[in-house]
């Protein structure tokens, strides 16, 4: 299994980044998809989840209504639009891959089993 995490950069608040993340090594289209971020002296924490179809999604309260996740399952990736970015938005994002493909879509990291090396964000004010 291999996430490779893209489109991190260093942008105003207010501005808008869009993450891409590229997976190969397993059957992308049937599984669910998360996206998490860490700052710096903090766990890692929820930001963004799709299912396999695309149809349901789920954001963080402190994200809803600013970032939106998608998927293209011809292409293999899973996306991150991030509007209206804020200095708190601030971290190395990573999209993750869960343990099993099938039941509800985790929202804990620990329900996750593999991960992206990281993309950088940095939101400045």
């Amino acid at each position: 299994v291999q996430l490779q995490a893209s489109g991190g950069g260093l942008v105003q608040a207010g501005g808008s980044l869009r993450l891409s993340c590229a997976a190969s090594g397993f059957t992308f289209s049937i599984y669910h998809m998360g996206w998490f971020r860490q700052a710096p002296g903090k766990e890692r924490e929820f930001v963004a989840a799709i299912t396999w179809s695309g149809g349901t999604t789920y954001y963080a309260d402190s994200v809803k209504g600013r970032f939106t996740i998608s998927r293209d399952n011809a292409k293999n990736t899973v996306y991150l639009q991030m509007n209206s970015l804020k200095p708190e938005d601030t971290a190395v994002y990573f999209c993750a891959v869960p343990r099993t493909s099938w039941g509800k879509v985790p929202r804990q990291p620990s329900d996750f089993g593999y991960w992206g090396q990281g993309t950088q964000v940095t939101v400045s004010s």
